[in-house]
């Protein structure tokens, strides 16, 4: 009974929290901060469908403020965000506006300097979601350096970090540096997309040492504690909050034989796999199926997956601001094999450690020793470049 207490006690702060945090302004809305300094400029925008004001697309506001914009980049997704996580982003023609979209996808990470000629300033405004793996962060990065190189500026419209409340997770070992990962920071890092930026500068991470030439329109009504319900989905496959709570924890899946629920609706809030052999837990169960953002050929396309269902856990994330690792465990229990890992399951996680400490049977509280000296030493680093009120509970 006073567990039930305590749960329903956490769920009516956290919507006391989220009701507060709607009156966040964002970034982009805060126009009269930033449009003295795209006067006159040539502009290009890297955005995707989360780059709104209000119910309007950037570009759409921009233009209609007289903004000379030349041309849009656009990252994973696209820029409408119809691309499947992976798939290939084409160059092609706003059909609204007309002005070119560049990819940042595939081949083409970071813009060319044949793509910037004739462009003044860049302006970054896409919304994030806190994990080291979610690519944006990883585009961000290649934009900075991009700006760096050719001698631009880069305006930088900050957005809330829905998962910004916490931080935690392995720090990336540099040796499995790839597009998942390319700094030394946790799976959960606690930033906003400006704050981060500012760190990415100033710790020297960018190709050579080089400094980006930046500015980040800082946002009002916002700390870290803010819950946060964002106004359209960052991704195909992050549809609702409780998958964007939960995707910390659950991307490692990415790297196994688990299916996320890609081929459904409910990406991000179920797991399971065929190989399911639990007898207790396993009567949930899914069919991955071509869908909208899973069209290509979903993990275990048309095989019954055995698993958890785990709709409405993300609570428990708020409630404990930590990733949960009892999933992993225990879908390696039941269904656990020497195939059960992949490749990218390291560089999805940032070490070799995780694999073997999880086939190993290591104790959660011993695994989380493991990361604690490193996480430590970052979270002493991130406070430097904290623009908000930091969280107000330890994660520690």
């Amino acid at each position: 009974m006073i567990k039930v207490k305590f749960i329903v006690l956490l769920l009516l702060l956290a919507m006391c929290r989220s009701l507060f945090a709607q009156s966040i302004k964002v970034g982009a809305e805060r126009m009269d901060d930033y449009l003295p300094l795209l006067a006159g400029k040539a502009v290009a925008l890297v955005a995707n469908p989360t780059s709104c004001v209000g119910a309007t697309h950037l570009v759409d506001t921009l233009l209609a403020r007289g903004v000379n914009i030349k041309s849009i980049f656009c990252p994973e997704h696209g820029f409408r965000g119809q691309a499947e996580a992976g798939a290939s982003v084409d160059n092609e023609t706003d059909v609204r506006t007309g002005l070119p979209i560049l990819s940042l996808y595939g081949k083409n990470k970071k813009p060319t300097a044949d793509r910037l000629e004739g462009i003044d300033i860049v302006i970054f405004d896409i919304q994030d979601v806190g994990a080291r793996f979610y690519t944006y962060i990883s585009t961000l990065h290649y934009v900075m350096e991009a700006v760096a190189e050719n001698g631009l500026q880069l305006l930088v419209l900050d957005r809330p970090n829905p998962n910004g409340f916490y931080v935690d997770g392995p720090v990336l070992d540099l040796s499995y540096r790839s597009f998942v990962g390319m700094h030394p920071v946790p799976i959960v890092h606690g930033m906003t997309i400006g704050e981060y930026a500012l760190m990415i500068n100033a710790e020297g991470w960018l190709d050579g040492g080089i400094n980006c030439n930046m500015t980040v329109i800082t946002m009002q009504h916002y700390t870290h504690d803010s819950l946060y319900r964002l106004p359209i989905a960052p991704s195909p496959n992050l549809k609702t909050p409780n998958a964007i709570y939960l995707y910390p924890s659950l991307c490692c899946f990415e790297g196994t034989t688990v299916s996320v629920g890609r081929g459904t609706d409910m990406p991000f809030e179920v797991i399971g796999s065929p190989q399911y052999s639990c007898a207790n837990g396993g009567e949930f169960s899914f069919v991955p199926k071509p869908i909208k953002g899973a069209s290509q050929n979903p993990l275990h396309n048309g095989k019954q997956c055995k698993g958890m269902d785990l709709r409405g856990e993300g609570y428990n994330i708020i409630a404990t601001r930590k990733l949960d690792l009892s999933y992993l465990k225990a879908m390696y229990a039941c269904v656990g094999n020497d195939k059960f890992f992949n490749s990218f399951f390291e560089k999805l996680m940032g070490t070799a450690e995780l694999r073997k400490q999880i086939m190993a049977g290591t104790p959660e509280e011993a695994i989380r020793d493991s990361w604690q000296p490193q996480l430590d030493e970052f979270k002493t680093i991130r406070k430097k470049y904290l623009l908000y009120p930091d969280f107000s509970v330890s994660t520690k």
